[in-house]
Formats: structure tokens, C-alpha cells, sequence
């Protein structure tokens, strides 16, 4: 019997009880006969008819005095107290798996040091992308491959907003609204629409896809707030979609990671991932392309995550799993130097559009007397130096 405890029961936290308990038959199984028993659930309310009630404590230390708690899982969110109770417990010697991207991001390097020393595992699953389990197919099925590229939609609530604008033709902020109504975005959602949630989610990802540690803070992030009517239907003349992508590239000159709107067409599979749905893309040398697909939150499907990382460690208690996270840091490039294709929104004659950008696509639409602009390959540099030198230009969006 190996006993687990669960610190958070919200959405997450009593997903990953639910899980636990409701497929135990299965879990068992996959142990060799091996079971799990959730001891304790750890919350400041009280859930009175609750499952979980007969276990449920208010006190963190009836979780780290218990010996026979092995495994523990942190649904807390937030840096304060996850952060102090995690690495007491790793330090007392007990497993943890966590779906906290932000303690991962701001504390994951310390913690994971601090598990091996104790002998155990922090595992963080279901951090980046919910109940798609990209970070088992980086440090498991893809660990022969060099990978080059991390990209992907990593934010359900940004991507809802962007869908509804597309699909539905509302603006951002009815589209925002009608997300909170729905309970995918939070009251106070600026973590999401400002990009910082995807930010922490793809310096976790490209640190592991590249073996060295990348700074979520020194990822270079726009959000979508400034994305407006006029922009998706720049888009849909285009034959694209605006999406908030992450994405990390290591190339000849060095490596650069961000998070920012971009314009993608049919041809990347990005374009067809709506709603709340995430898709991370990998590619490897020898692998190729490889995309992920599915829930990236929700009850279940981060419970799921959580609930995998418990069996990998039920397998390897007291002893470390394998991963490909560094401890020396990784620079890299400014935002300025990365080369990319843009779509600029042209205040202007056409005349004059052509003389800035050689060879360039032009669109006219009806909403607005703009132009269009599709550039070719060039630096954001360039772009701002050509910015610089004219008036006309209202927006320039990233082509993904």
C-alpha cells in the first residue's frame, strides 16, 4: 500500500481524488498489484459530504509528520505556502507532483535539486500542458532526438477569446466576458491575456527539450489585449488565424524563446486548435515534426497528468527519475534579432507601401481605408528601423 496526500482541493485537487480513487482497479494493475490510498486531503474549508471528508485536514503537518505518506500532490497554485511545503517535503524525503506552473517556473530548478539530494522525485506533469502529456514524450520517447523547435497554443482562455473573435465576430472585450461567464478566464485575467501563463509554460518546456535551464523571465511576451476587429479580419482575407503562440527555436546564431500573436495559416495544425483546446509542437532531428493535441485544463484532464505522475513515482520511490533539466542557464537572443515574416497594418498609399517593403503582399479589406502588408522574412529590428522612418504604420502582427 502506498499512501498519497493531496494539498488543494479545488478543481484540480479533487479531480486528481476522483481519479485516483475512481480508477483504482486500473491503477492497481499498472502497479503490479501495488494500491494507492489517498490519507489525506489538505484545505482550509470544509467539504461536508464530500468524499474526501473523511480524510481531510486543515493542518499541512499531519501530511509531512505522517510516515507512511509517500507521494504527495500540490493542487495548491500560487507561490505561498506551496513553495515552503513543497520543499519541506521533498526535503523530509516524500515525493511530489504538482500542476503549479508557477511555482515551477519561479522555484522548479532549487526544488528539483532538492529532491534528488533527498533521494526522491518532483514531477510537474501536468504544469505545461494539462492533460496533454508533452514533458513524459520530451524527457521519455524523444530523448534520441536533438529538438530544435517548441512551439505551440498553451493558454485555453487566450485561445478561446481569439476563437470567439474569429468565429463569432465579437470584440475582445465581449469575447473576454463571455470567457468569464464561462469560467474559462479568471475574474482578474491578466496572467492569460497578457501572456505571462504561456510564458512560464514554454521556458519549463524548452528548458527540457534543450537541456539547459531558460529563465521564464527573460522570455520575451506580448499578450492579446491589443489584438482588435480589425486585425482578424486582416487575418481572414489572409486565409489566417491570430493565435497567441510560445515559441523557442535553437538556430545556428542561438536560441530564442517568446510569446506573442501570431498569424498562422492552414497549413500549420495550429490553426485548426479552437476553444479551450492546447497543441504543443515538437521537432527533432531524426523524429520530424511531432504535435500534441487536447485538453490543456480542466478538471479531469490535469488530473490526469497528476494522477500519471503519482504512478511514475510509485514506481521509482527513493529513487530519481531521469531528466534532461540543467542547472546552467541558457542565453538568449533579444526579440529584436529574431527573424520572422510580419503583417503590417499600412496607414498609406500603396505607392508608398511598396517603396517601404520591396516585393511585399498588399490587402485591401472594407472595414478600414488600411493596407495590408506581408512582408518577407526580416528582423524586428529591421522592422522597427522602417518603423522608425514613417507614420503610416498602425500594427505589425507576427506570421507563425
Amino acid at each position: 500500500m502506498i499512501k498519497v496526500a493531496i494539498m488543494g482541493y479545488g478543481t484540480v485537487g479533487a479531480g486528481v481524488y476522483k481519479v485516483l480513487t475512481g480508477n483504482r482497479g486500473e491503477i492497481t494493475r499498472r502497479l503490479q498489484g501495488e494500491e494507492i490510498e489517498v490519507a489525506h486531503v489538505l484545505d482550509l474549508r470544509d467539504f461536508p459530504g464530500d468524499p474526501a471528508e473523511a480524510v481531510l485536514t486543515h493542518d499541512f503537518q499531519d501530511i509531512l509528520n505522517d510516515p507512511e505518506v509517500a507521494i504527495v500532490v500540490e493542487t495548491m497554485g500560487g507561490l505561498r505556502p506551496a513553495y515552503g511545503f513543497t520543499k519541506q517535503l521533498l526535503e523530509a524525503g516524500k515525493c511530489v507532483c504538482t500542476s503549479n506552473k508557477e511555482l515551477v517556473a519561479e522555484h522548479g530548478l532549487e526544488l528539483r535539486r532538492v529532491a534528488h539530494a533527498s533521494g526522491v522525485n518532483y514531477l510537474f506533469e501536468a504544469s505545461c500542458g494539462g492533460g496533454i502529456p508533452v514533458i513524459h514524450v520530451l524527457d521519455g520517447a524523444l530523448t534520441a532526438d536533438y529538438i530544435d523547435e517548441v512551439s505551440g497554443i498553451l493558454n485555453g482562455t487566450t485561445n478561446y477569446i481569439l476563437s470567439q473573435m474569429t468565429a463569432q465576430g465579437q470584440d475582445f472585450n465581449e469575447a473576454l466576458k463571455e470567457a468569464q461567464a464561462m469560467g474559462y478566464a479568471e475574474l482578474h485575467p491578466e496572467a492569460d491575456i497578457e501572456g505571462h501563463d504561456a510564458q512560464r509554460k514554454i521556458a519549463i518546456l524548452s528548458t527540457l527539450a534543450y537541456g539547459k535551464y531558460i529563465n521564464y523571465k527573460n522570455v520575451y511576451t506580448e499578450g492579446i489585449s491589443c489584438i482588435d476587429s480589425v486585425d482578424i479580419a486582416f487575418a481572414k482575407a489572409v486565409g489566417r488565424k491570430i493565435k497567441l503562440i510560445a515559441r523557442s527555436r535553437r538556430t545556428a546564431e542561438g536560441t530564442f524563446a517568446m510569446v506573442a500573436p501570431m498569424m498562422i495559416g492552414r497549413e500549420n495544425l495550429l490553426y485548426n486548435v479552437d476553444g479551450v483546446l492546447n497543441a504543443v509542437q515538437l521537432h527533432g532531428n531524426a523524429v520530424g515534426n511531432v504535435t500534441l493535441f487536447g485538453s490543456g485544463a480542466g478538471s479531469l484532464p490535469t488530473a490526469s497528468a497528476v494522477a500519471g505522475d503519482v504512478i511514475s513515482c510509485a514506481r521509482s520511490l527513493h529513487e530519481p527519475i531521469p531528466s534532461d533539466w540543467s542547472d546552467q542557464e541558457m542565453d538568449l537572443l533579444e526579440s529584436e534579432e529574431m527573424p520572422c515574416a510580419f503583417f503590417v497594418r499600412f496607414r498609406g498609399s500603396e505607392s508608398e507601401a511598396r517603396e517601404l517593403f520591396a516585393d511585399a503582399e498588399l490587402t485591401r479589406i472594407p472595414e478600414t481605408d488600411e493596407i495590408g502588408i506581408t512582408t518577407g522574412i526580416m528582423t524586428e529590428k529591421s522592422l522597427m528601423d522602417v518603423r522608425s522612418g514613417t507614420g503610416h504604420i498602425v500594427k505589425a502582427i507576427r506570421l507563425g
